[in-house]
């Protein structure tokens, strides 16, 4: 059964959150999805926790939180391999009672694992895909893309805040660099997608300007 996490939020939390949020958001339209998810895992308690919802279940499922091995996003962090299922009835790995907790049992399930450091840190998942057209890229490459930005961007921002506090201004260039980068790779998909690196982007730029405002001897 899925718990809620009562944990106070700070500043950080805050800045993951908003980037999250802004790729769910992306990767819901990507795909004209009921709804789109990011799951990160909790390694203390082995718990999968809903840190972005867009779409079904975006007013109450942050902060949700589900055994690490429930359902196909637990397949997928036990096997680090992206999945497409199209009819969840045919999936043994399908966990129905905690579709059902959620208020939304989908007909259909895609999801990529989020990979740092060559460790599975959590999911993105999207339910009940549309069929207009994405581009060249199949559906499991394109969410496997998108999943590949989330894990980096969370990555650059925890290594920026760091940077922050200890004044590498050189090597926040260089992060930028990795981004501007794969953007440049990006139009070959879909605008959308792309537009994911741009939010990746703004928002770091966001956490950086925070960080360089507070008066000396404050710290987040």
């Amino acid at each position: 059964m899925p718990s809620t996490n009562g944990a106070d939020i700070t500043g950080a939390d805050i800045t993951e959150r908003s980037l999250l949020q802004s790729v769910v958001e992306v990767a819901r339209s990507v795909f004209s999805a009921a709804a789109a998810s990011v799951f990160l895992l909790d390694e203390e308690t082995d718990e999968l926790v809903f840190e972005a919802v867009a779409g079904e279940g975006e007013d109450h499922l942050v902060g949700t939180r589900f055994p690490s091995g429930t359902g196909l996003a637990g397949w997928v962090v036990m096997s680090g391999q992206a999945v497409l299922v199209d009819d969840v009835r045919q999936s043994p790995q399908f966990a129905r009672d905690a579709a059902e907790s959620t208020g939304y049992v989908p007909d259909s399930i895609m999801a990529a694992p989020l990979i740092r450091n060559g460790e599975c840190i959590g999911v993105l998942e999207v339910l009940d895909r549309g069929s207009k057209p994405r581009g060249d890229l199949s559906d499991v490459d394109l969410i496997g893309l998108l999943a590949t930005e989330v894990a980096l961007g969370l990555d650059l921002l925890r290594r920026l805040r760091w940077q922050a506090g200890n004044d590498e201004a050189s090597a926040r260039e260089d992060d930028f660099e990795v981004l501007r980068r794969i953007a440049r790779r990006l139009p070959r998909a879909t605008g959308p997608v792309a537009s994911t690196v741009s939010k990746l982007l703004a928002t770091a730029a966001d956490l950086l300007a925070a960080e360089d405002s507070d008066p000396p001897g404050v710290s987040r």
